[in-house]
């Protein structure tokens, strides 16, 4: 009512402050974003074409492991912040396969058998149409010859497992130092389950998966599917990823990683990707790093919350 018995010349200045105000704050809003985002590269070779998982070395800061999901052979690709190529690391899996793995889903580093060593950890988890009776882990000890070179050959100890419940679609294998557990997050579902493994399972076990708890997060199908996730090196931050979100926890002292996603996550700003499904931790923990499907597909950094 009192807009409309303003002057014409009042509306108008009004109208104006209103608009400056809304504009300076879009434009601050947008210098904000573009100091938490920043594109590092690109994935520099066309090999890399259906990316998604990604991890930091535990023994190079500077270098990181992505990899092909179904349809790809068994084999990953070490590569820097840049996205350039530095080896393709092939691994001995399943030879009945015609690909020798089923389909890999995500890639995690983190402590194993031999005490002060890394391992990497390359999950073949997906089970489109719910079938697998058990899913499979390779491990593979890291060491400086898998950082540089043109095709290099690696020893993997498959660890299988299976659901408690029934088969279920994962696409998060994450490794939790502290309490030296591997986490299975599955993907599809109003609801999606966290489960864990002992990482000291013997080779040729069977091992059946705990179910520690259920998540449920806000959105549509298959927008609000998780599709990736990581743990930092020191075990206090934790990382999930859909195709539109991020969500983000701080683990407290004395707490399991499950324990901690029962709280409400924080949200940091994502920079929206098509198929969206790698994410890892850098080294130091203090940021993080996705990137997705398809050749040539940019890097993104962002500041951990």
């Amino acid at each position: 009512m009192l807009f409309h018995r303003m002057s014409r010349s009042r509306r108008l200045k009004y109208i104006a402050a209103v608009v400056i105000f809304l504009f300076v704050g879009a434009y601050a809003r947008h210098r904000y974003l573009l100091t938490k985002i920043t594109v590092t590269g690109q994935l520099q070779d066309r090999a890399m074409s259906e990316t998604s998982g990604m991890a930091a070395s535990g023994i190079n800061n500077q270098l990181f492991y992505v990899h092909n999901d179904s349809g790809d052979s068994s084999r990953f690709f070490v590569i820097d912040a840049e996205g350039k190529l530095f080896n393709t690391v092939y691994y001995n899996a399943n030879n009945t396969l015609r690909r020798s793995v089923y389909d890999c889903e995500d890639i995690a580093v983190g402590p194993g058998p031999k005490t002060g060593k890394s391992y990497i950890y390359i999950g073949d988890i997906g089970d489109n149409n719910f079938n697998r009776p058990a899913i499979v882990i390779y491990r593979i000890e890291e060491k400086e010859s898998l950082l540089n070179g043109t095709k290099t050959r690696a020893k993997a100890t498959p660890i299988y497992l299976r659901y408690p419940d029934e088969p279920k679609d994962a696409e998060t294998l994450m490794i939790d130092p502290l309490e030296k557990l591997l986490y299975v997050v599955t993907k599809r579902g109003d609801a999606v389950g966290v489960y864990t493994a002992a990482l000291n399972s013997k080779q040729g076990d069977t091992v059946t998966l705990t179910k520690r708890s259920t998540l449920t997060f806000s959105g549509i199908k298959p927008l609000k599917w998780i599709t990736a996730g990581d743990i930092s090196k020191d075990g206090k931050h934790i990382l999930l990823k859909s195709y539109q979100e991020i969500y983000y926890w701080k683990r407290w002292d004395n707490e399991s990683i499950w324990q901690a996603m029962q709280r409400k996550p924080l949200n940091p700003h994502y920079e929206e990707e098509k198929l969206g499904e790698a994410i890892a931790f850098e080294a130091d923990g203090k940021g993080f790093y996705t990137t997705s499907e398809g050749v040539f597909a940019p890097i993104y950094y962002y500041k951990t919350p």
